[in-house]
C-alpha cells in the first residue's frame, strides 16, 4: 500500500473539537478550580500538560505502520487486563466520587478503563481479520472475543462504572456487526446484553435510582433529580445565541461536575442551541469521515480499526450528550475532547492520530 496524505477533513474537525474543549474547560471549570485549588486555570493548564502527552503519543503512533498492532494485540489487552485488575486493589487503586477507577502514576492519574476501550478495538480488529470466515460460527467464532469483552465489561463494573462499560460494550458490538456476525446471532447476544445491563442496574440501588429519575426528575428535585434539572436549566437558559463565552450562570457550583460530565450542558447555556448544533455537527462531520476511510481502505485489519475508534468517539459522545439533555439515564460519562480528563484526552486523541494514519491508505 502507498501512503497518501491524510485525511484533512477529519483532521481538521480533530483540531476545531481540541479547541472547543479547551475553551469550554477554560470556562466551565473555572469556579470549581477557584473554590478547590484558590487557581481558576487550574484545569485548564492541566489539561493543556495532557494536551501535550496526547500530541506526543499521536505523532509517534501516526508515524507506525498500522499493521504491526496486529502483531501487539494480545499483549496491550494483557496490559490493560493488567491495569484494569490493578485499579481494583486497595492502596493501588485511586477512589474518587465513590468510585475505584484511577491508578497513580507518579503526578498524574490514570484511567484503566480508558485504555481498555482503545485495546478492545484493536484486538477485535486483528480478531477478526484473522477469522473473518468463521466469525458467523459461536464456538470457534465469535466466542473467543465474547469472552474477552465480557471479562473486561465485568471489571470496569467492579469499580464501578457502568457507563463505560456499556459504551465499551456498544462499540465492540458496533465492529462485530460490520465484522460479518449473522443478524439472528447478533440480535439473540443484544437480546441478552440487554438483559444484563438491566440486572446490573436493579442490583444497586443508585443505579435503580438514577433510572426511576430519569423517567421523572422533578419528582426529587433536590436530591437525585438535581443534576438532570440544572442540566435541562443550563440549556434552556442558553436559548438561540447562549448567554455569551464566560457568562454561564450554572457553572458557580449549581450544576455538579460542569467541566466534565456536564460540560455540554454549560456549551449550550453560554453559546445556545446554535453551539451546540456546532460541536453535535463536528462529530457527525467525524463519524462520516471515519466510516469512508473503513469503507475504502484495502485492509479489512485497517478497516476494522476505523470502525471501531470512529464508534469509540462516536457513541461515547452521543452517550453524553443523551444524559445532559436527559434522553437517558445519568452515567458519567465524559465529552470526547471536550470534556476535562487527561486519560480520555490521550487516548482518544492517540486514537484517532491512527485514523488518519489509516486515512493515508485509502482507495481512490
Amino acid at each position: 500500500m502507498r501512503k497518501k496524505l491524510p485525511d484533512f477533513i477529519l483532521l481538521f474537525t480533530i483540531i476545531a473539537l481540541v479547541l472547543s474543549g479547551l475553551i469550554m474547560i477554560l470556562s466551565a471549570s473555572s469556579v470549581k478550580a477557584e473554590q478547590l485549588f484558590s487557581n481558576s486555570y487550574y484545569f485548564f493548564y492541566n489539561q493543556l500538560k495532557y494536551l501535550g502527552v496526547a500530541l506526543l503519543l499521536s505523532a509517534i503512533i501516526y508515524k507506525l505502520k498500522y499493521e504491526k498492532l496486529k502483531e501487539l494485540a494480545p499483549y496491550l489487552l494483557l496490559v490493560s487486563l493488567g491495569t484494569l485488575i490493578l485499579v481494583l486493589i486497595p492502596g493501588i487503586g485511586e477512589i474518587a466520587g465513590g468510585s475505584r477507577r484511577w491508578l497513580s502514576l507518579g503526578p498524574v492519574n490514570f484511567q484503566p478503563s480508558e485504555l481498555a476501550k482503545f485495546t478492545i478495538v484493536i484486538y477485535l480488529a486483528a480478531y477478526i481479520d484473522k477469522n473473518k470466515d468463521k466469525i458467523k460460527q459461536i464456538k470457534n467464532g465469535i466466542l473467543p472475543p465474547l469472552i474477552v469483552i465480557g471479562l473486561i465489561s465485568f471489571l470496569i463494573l467492579l469499580e464501578p462504572d457502568l457507563g463505560t462499560a456499556v459504551s465499551l460494550s456498544l462499540v465492540a458490538a458496533a465492529m462485530i456487526f460490520v465484522g460479518g456476525i449473522r443478524i439472528s446471532l447478533f440480535i439473540v447476544l443484544g437480546i441478552v446484553s440487554l438483559l444484563f445491563s438491566l440486572a446490573a442496574v436493579m442490583a444497586e440501588p443508585y443505579r435503580r435510582e438514577r433510572l426511576f429519575t430519569f423517567l421523572n426528575p422533578w419528582q426529587d428535585p433536590l436530591d437525585s433529580g438535581y443534576h438532570i434539572i440544572q442540566s435541562l436549566l443550563a440549556l434552556g437558559s442558553g436559548g438561540l445565541f447562549g448567554v455569551g463565552a464566560g457568562n454561564s450562570h450554572q457553572k458557580f457550583l449549581y450544576l455538579p461536575e460542569p467541566g466534565t460530565d456536564f460540560i455540554f450542558a454549560v456549551l449550550g447555556e453560554e453559546f445556545g442551541l446554535l453551539g451546540t448544533l456546532f460541536i453535535i455537527s463536528l462529530y457527525f462531520l467525524l463519524a462520516w469521515r471515519g466510516l469512508k476511510i473503513a469503507t475504502r481502505v484495502d485492509d479489512s485489519f485497517g478497516s476494522m480499526l476505523a470502525v471501531g475508534i470512529t464508534s469509540m468517539v462516536v457513541i461515547q459522545a452521543l452517550i453524553n450528550m443523551a444524559v445532559v439533555t436527559s434522553l437517558m439515564p445519568v452515567t458519567g460519562i465524559t465529552l470526547p475532547l471536550i470534556s476535562y480528563g487527561g486519560s480520555s484526552l490521550v487516548i482518544n486523541l492517540t486514537a484517532l492520530a491512527l485514523l488518519l494514519n489509516i486515512s493515508r491508505y485509502v482507495e481512490g
